[in-house]
């Protein structure tokens, strides 16, 4: 008894934390749906009377036609039944058709609701900042608002249909059988209360298995990814990884399957107990009734009457629990989703942003300190760099040494916890993100591959001024990705990516398509990070050959590790370990002998033994 009493004291505490979330997700469906949302009250209220209208013709029919046996009446007799034989009729077609109509809307609704709840987590996820995708928590939030809370607001409006459904008739039968004695709803209400706690008990415990499961769910669909995906097909084979990660894969899908099949199997035993139950109570009840009948206390239309309403009512309560119960899930499952919805930036336009000055001196960074979220290690650490306007500025340096966090910091991604990052004198987190950003285009390290027409591919690069084929055209010839594209049947219209039974490009062909993309917005200030890795060695000298003359007048930062690329700066520096070492011009960084001159030589090195003339 003190465990059931725990469990409804646990229900009722969770129903009280998450009853704010039913209205906002009844605000939710009627923004989604609109006047579906009404016509679906009508058709609730409308099938929850039929049932009422059904026992009451049900008597009137049975006791008739009794009446009609015993005094071997004819068809003559039989026409004062007829109105309540076209009502039943009636009736029944009613309740079809209105199950008919109440299936068509629920699918309109559902896809309604769907589609606006993607809409609202693809805008929540574009608007936080990539600090969220440092958290792991951050993955098992989206992932609950993704998956399981996706289809939720409606199936809470299902259910919340189905609960006032079956109140209207059950209160409607529970008025039949008062009818009939006091205790007979008491006896219905009583048979309903194991059924009550089983419903509580599971929907409970499946959600807390789903909240410490999010994690293990989402590992699965990872090496699901792994097992199946195109780009990691070739290693998968290649080091016969197929194995480990199927692996892996058995054995948590093993754990997973049978926790859940354990619940369920508890779940199925105390139904199966608590339906019994609620028969043991029906057929005490229509003993009692039959022995009134037998005595002529009541008749066979009576009797009739009393089953329907008695077994309806059942019906109705099993039904009220089950919609309880999953209200009660769909409830905890939509926390998740307005929690995700409620995440705030942590990169935010100011509240009283100004002006962009423009680019016309200088990007400065002074005393930059940044760590990423999560981590102990600094990234940069006490960082200073000035990025002159109208010039070409190199930054090189070894993997880590904190040269691709520079862009992130730069097109504030994320704000240092120290210094500032200046442009023109202005602080960048006095201005509006949108202005701050639509000044600078970047080619990123690992660009992404759009799988779809080359003409867009390009255009993403400027896609809010819709630029023009031409345009296109000479980014494309500017970036060196012309060549590549006339070889293709279709041309700028081929399709890229084997998504959609598209052409596929080499790695540096795909470079110089993310170079015309990032060449193609008209912006004062160009960062490149490491333009020429994918190209072989021919294909960076035509590009290099262009570059400055494609940079005219415009202020550029590249960073890279190919010093012949390096070599296009007006000025470089060297980084190490999130810190400013050297810094000059070529000449100027050779004659400190340090680090520079020594990776420079190490490189030509290298470079001569791959032509076959090594220097002595």
């Amino acid at each position: 008894m003190s465990h059931t009493f725990k469990l409804l004291s646990a229900a009722s505490g969770r129903v009280r934390q998450q009853f704010p979330y039913l209205p906002q997700a009844f605000r939710l469906v009627r923004r989604a749906a609109g006047r579906l949302t009404y016509l679906w009250l009508f058709l609730l209220l409308v099938q929850g009377l039929l049932p009422i209208a059904s026992v009451y013709l049900t008597r009137t029919l049975v006791n008739g036609v009794a009446s009609l046996a015993g005094a071997g009446g004819g068809w003559q007799a039989m026409q004062p039944l007829l109105p309540a034989a076209i009502a039943m009729a009636l009736v029944l077609i009613g309740i079809e058709l209105f199950q008919s109509a109440g299936k068509w809307l629920r699918t309109a609704q559902a896809e309604l609701v769907q589609d606006h709840v993607h809409e609202l987590i693809h805008e929540q996820a574009m608007r936080l900042d990539l600090s969220f995708y440092d958290d792991p928590g951050y993955y098992d939030q989206l992932h609950r608002a993704r998956i399981d809370a996706l289809s939720r607001p409606t199936a809470l409006i299902e259910n919340t249909g189905a609960l006032l459904q079956s109140l209207i008739t059950l209160a409607a039968m529970g008025w039949v059988l008062f009818s009939f004695g006091i205790w007979i709803p008491l006896l219905l209400a009583i048979g309903a209360v194991p059924a009550l706690l089983v419903v509580l008990r599971h929907t409970i415990r499946f959600h807390r298995w789903r909240m410490q499961n999010t994690a293990a769910i989402r590992q699965t669909s990872y090496y699901d990814l792994m097992l199946t995906q195109r780009e990691a097909a070739a290693e998968m084979r290649l080091f016969g990884l197929g194995p480990h990660f199927r692996a892996l894969f058995h054995a948590l899908r093993l754990r997973l399957r049978r926790e859940q099949v354990q619940l369920a199997r508890s779940e199925a035993t105390a139904q199966a107990a608590a339906a019994l139950f609620g028969l043991a109570s029906m057929a005490g009840a229509l003993a009692w009734m039959g022995r009134l009948a037998l005595r002529g206390a009541i008749g066979l239309g009576d009797l009739a009457m009393f089953y329907q309403a008695f077994f309806q009512g059942q019906r109705m309560m099993r039904s009220l629990l089950g919609s309880a119960g999953e209200i009660y899930r769909n409830l905890a499952f939509l926390e998740n989703l307005f929690e995700f919805l409620a995440l705030e930036p942590r990169i935010d336009d100011p509240a009283q942003p100004v002006p962009h000055p423009g680019l016309h001196r200088e990007i400065a960074l002074h005393d930059v300190t940044f760590a990423y979220p999560g981590t102990s290690r600094t990234a940069l650490d006490n960082f200073n760099l000035t990025i002159p306007a109208g010039k070409i500025t190199a930054l090189v340096g070894e993997n880590g040494a904190g040269k691709t966090t520079l862009i992130k910091l730069l097109c504030r991604f994320y704000d240092p916890e120290q210094g500032r990052v200046l442009i023109d004198g202005a602080d960048i987190r006095t201005l509006e993100l949108a202005a701050l950003r639509q000044g600078i285009t970047v080619l990123f390290q690992d660009p992404v591959r759009y799988h779809d027409s080359i003409r867009n591919n390009i255009a993403f690069g400027d896609i809010d001024n819709d630029p023009d084929l031409e345009r296109i055209k000479a980014a494309a010839a500017a970036s060196g990705a012309d060549a590549p594209i006339s070889r293709l049947p279709r041309g700028y219209e081929a399709v890229l990516g084997k998504w959609f039974g598209g052409a596929e490009l080499s790695g540096g062909e795909w470079q110089r398509l993310a170079l015309a993309r990032a060449f193609l917005r008209n912006a004062d200030f160009i960062i490149l990070d490491e333009p020429t890795s994918a190209m072989d060695s021919w294909a960076e000298a035509d590009w290099l050959l262009r570059f400055r003359r494609l940079v005219a007048g415009r202020t550029a930062l590249i960073i890279t590790h190919r010093f012949t690329t390096a070599l296009q700066a007006d000025m470089i520096h060297v980084m190490d370990r999130g810190r400013i070492v050297e810094s000059g011009n070529h000449q100027e960084l050779l004659a400190e002998k340090g680090r520079y001159e020594a990776s420079w030589t190490r490189q030509m090195r290298q470079q001569g033994e791959e032509y076959g003339h090594a220097p002595a």
